[in-house]
């Protein structure tokens, strides 16, 4: 096109080139422009107004643009549609610009590494992850690029595409990182026998609405471990990995490794905050799979229900953002450990009695913003002044929050006392140098508070007090020539002038110059008008241009402590969870569990943590506490009849909810409730579909019911509703029989098995262990009424 012979058009195309896959956002002056198809894409996403260029010279071009202090708005709607943004900043001033103006792409903002508020859920992770897979093993890592939290794991076993899917689906990614190598005959990579993990399985079952994770596929090489190994003992500086738990951990190390490098080219910033990575292993905590997390609601609620409908919703009370992130995640992976338990609900049963230090605390808390993002944006240089200001104010809380600390005893609390840093000299810090009411951007002065540097002291008394210093030379120079209507006037063309009105021409002294003539008076400078108003215009620019190198300065040094930052915002984090949970407790008159060493399972008056809460009016006053009792022996399996909306659906799910509330460490709604740690729970209930990828309802409830026969353990916990609903009556019969008997016979698991099949009632007289639970109802009349009782022996 004749428009790329024009050197702007020239530069667009070549940095264009260099990101094909993403919306080039191409600063010119105060906007941001998208060309060509990138215009046509955003006008209809972002329902902005479509222009064009090179109207008068040819084939018009397609162009839009939005101003740039309200771009990251825009740019957060692009990337929570799936789109990537190459943010193009212009790298000098136009005013000092001998040619054209030098321009690069600054960053790369995608689903998985956008990090600005309007992109984001306060109270949950973005989460980036990276996958890689070899011989039928797995590596997987991920990172939350807003907060720093960075992790890694692998899956070796003969089940490790399985496991790797549940673990996609419990993390819910926005992105993940994939090798591009194409699979070769023998189903390796084409290199060091690398690939990409299966993923339609994934994609089938995605935990909420907003879909499978974006897939970005990035050069196999990547991949490969000697570089990424290399490059995460560069930034972590560090000789090994061991000390990270990834030594003989090759394929965790590709997958990290991958991710740094992603993040490094799309953000092109120092990712001071990342200063460590974690290796896990799934089965240190409870692991609940996807299907598990939709039944029984933790996190997304069933189809048309409402946030509140869930366990997350009903009991998620903290604080601040960052202690909602660690709470929902505490929901997703309980503890399997007893001491991690009981010290737990030692602090809890502490916050629960010390009304009004608990209630202190939890005040004092809502005073901090999320320090995990401020740093977050601190290191990857994004923040401005209001978000070190920010920075500032909630640090200041941190003396209030160890003083209430002091008044506990329990173990945790001395733990986290020690482990929380008050940050004084961070504070000092921002204290001295950052204005008290900072403007939003860098370019509007009042960052630096005065007084931190005395050179920007004396920019700014000469740029701010012009007007007073034009004001003493304008008197001066009436007193000088006699002419009393002389005035000093400022021109944004001409700058600064002395005005002579024509009939006191004749008293213009000769060391007057001439500048320009007006109708009814002439301008003239002099020498020293002229050095005056180079320095006020030399002392404005260089003060603008000192205070944004000062302000740099600051962001830097505080980024350079983000490993304390980030340890203290992990400490607060979990007193604001430890926190909510005692302010559970007491709301809802939740008790302390207790541990079983036997695997015997005794709850008395167990209630529905969500229903008791958030149901109906009517449900809510009349809600029926149920007893629980299973063993390793004789109460092994209880089989549970009734009619249907009889309430055995609710009775599983609470039973599942109490154990894993205990497990999380919270208390428990239950008068007493004695609990074995249990590694997985399992839960089949409902009816549901996947049609878009063939599989019916039978398929989907023959799919989990097999997974769930062929991963628990007897350490298990196994809810099932109506398992074999799907199909024939007979056939689904013979189903549901044959599953009870391999989960007595085989699985050894604590299972509750619901169902309509009232011939399974017969198992209790054939298998040991199996037991008859019916749910009560009472004929009035010609009415049935629904006590909602669960009672020994069959419907």
């Amino acid at each position: 096109m004749a428009e790329f012979s024009t050197p702007l058009m020239r530069q667009y195309s070549a940095i264009k080139q260099e990101h094909p896959q993403a919306l080039l956002f191409f600063r010119l002056g105060d906007f941001y422009e998208l060309f060509f198809e990138d215009a046509l894409l955003a006008s209809r996403e972002l329902q902005i107004t479509l222009t064009s260029r090179n109207k008068e010279k040819g084939e018009p071009i397609p162009m839009c643009g939005v101003p740039y202090h309200a771009a990251e708005g825009y740019i957060a709607r692009l990337v929570r549609k799936g789109f990537r943004v190459a943010v193009c900043d212009q790298m000098e001033d136009p005013r000092f610009a001998k040619k054209l103006v030098k321009r690069e792409v600054t960053r790369v903002v995608s689903p998985g590494t956008s990090i600005h508020a309007e992109a984001l859920e306060p109270r949950a992770n973005n989460y980036l992850a990276a996958a890689v897979e070899r011989r039928g093993a797995l590596g997987l890592a991920y990172v939350d690029l807003s907060t720093g939290e960075f992790r890694a794991t692998e899956f070796s076993s003969a089940d490790a595409d399985a496991r790797f899917q549940e673990e996609i689906g419990r993390m819910q990614a926005s992105e993940i990182l994939l090798p591009a190598s194409e699979n070769t005959a023998d189903g390796q990579g084409a290199r060091g026998g690398l690939q990409a993990p299966h993923m339609p399985a994934l994609i089938g079952a995605p935990l909420d609405s907003s879909g499978p994770p974006v897939e970005t596929r990035l050069d196999e090489w990547i991949f490969q471990e000697e570089y990424a190994g290399r490059l995460l003992r560069d930034h972590f500086r560090v000789t090994t990995l061991a000390g990270f738990g990834l030594e003989e951990r090759p394929l965790a190390v590709a997958a990290a490794g991958a991710i740094l490098h992603y993040v490094r080219e799309t953000q092109r910033s120092s990712l001071q905050h990342l200063d460590g990575i974690r290796y896990y292993q799934q089965h240190d905590t409870l692991v609940l799979d996807p299907a598990t997390l939709r039944n029984l609601e933790v996190i997304e609620p069933a189809p048309g229900g409402s946030r509140d409908s869930t366990l997350l919703g009903a009991l998620d009370h903290c604080m601040t953002p960052f202690g909602a992130r660690a709470f929902k995640q505490r929901l997703l992976r309980p503890f399997c450990r007893r001491e991690e338990l009981e010290g737990r609900w030692d602090a809890v049963g502490e916050l629960y009695v010390s009304t009004i230090a608990r209630e202190e605390l939890r005040r004092t808390l809502g005073k901090i913003q999320d320090l995990e993002r401020l740093l977050g944006k601190i290191a990857l240089e994004s923040a401005h002044a209001r978000d070190l200001l920010a920075l500032k104010l909630s640090l200041a809380q941190l003396p209030a929050v160890r003083s209430i600390l002091e008044k506990f005893q329990a173990p945790m609390f001395r733990s986290l006392g020690e482990s929380l840093d008050d940050l004084a000299d961070v504070r000092q810090w921002l204290e001295s140098a950052i204005h008290p009411e900072p403007p939003v951007t860098l370019i509007e002065g009042n960052l630096i508070r005065p007084g931190y540097n005395s050179e920007l002291d004396t920019l700014r008394e000469l740029s701010q007090n012009s007007k007073r210093v034009m004001a003493q030379m304008e008197v001066r120079e009436r007193q000088r020539t006699g002419i009393q209507s002389l005035k000093i006037r400022f021109n944004n063309i001409f700058g600064y002038s002395i005005e002579v009105s024509k009939p006191n021409l004749a008293l213009v002294p000769p060391d007057y110059e001439r500048k320009q003539t007006l109708a009814n008076a002439e301008r003239y400078v002099t020498p020293e008008l002229q050095e005056l108003e180079a320095r006020i215009l030399d002392a404005e620019e260089k003060s603008q241009s000192l205070e944004r190198e000062l302000f740099i300065e600051v962001r830097r040094k505080v980024g350079g402590e983000a490993r304390r930052i980030r340890q203290t915002a992990a400490t607060l984090a979990e007193l604001d969870v430890l926190a909510c949970f005692a302010w559970n407790a007491v709301d809802g008159g939740y008790v302390r569990p207790e541990i079983s060493e036997d695997g015997e399972w005794v709850v008395v008056q167990g209630r529905h943590p969500v229903i008791e809460r958030h149901g109906a009016q009517d449900q809510l006053a009349s809600f029926i506490p149920n007893d629980l009792y299973l063993n390793s022996s004789t109460d092994r399996i209880l089989i549970i009849t009734g009619p249907n909306m009889g309430g055995k659906s609710t009775y599983l799910r609470q039973t599942a909810l109490i154990s894993l509330m205990a497990q999380a460490g919270m208390y428990v709604p239950a008068e007493r409730a004695k609990l074995p740690l249990v590694d997985r729970i399992f839960t089949r209930i409902g009816a549901s579909d996947n049609l878009a990828q063939g599989r019916s309802t039978f398929m989907v409830e023959m799919t989990e019911a097999a997974s769930i026969l062929n991963t628990a353990t007897a350490q298990s916990l196994v809810l099932l509703d109506e398992v074999g609903r799907g199909t024939a009556t007979f056939d689904g019969l013979a189903i549901a029989w044959a599953v009870v008997e391999h989960l007595q016979s085989q699985t050894l698991a604590r299972t509750l098995f619901a169902t309509h099949y009232h011939e399974l009632t017969e198992l209790a007289n054939l298998l040991p262990g199996v037991r008859n639970y019916h749910v009560s109802v009472k004929e009035s009349g010609s009415n049935i009424i629904f006590l909602r009782k669960v009672e020994s022996g069959s419907a």
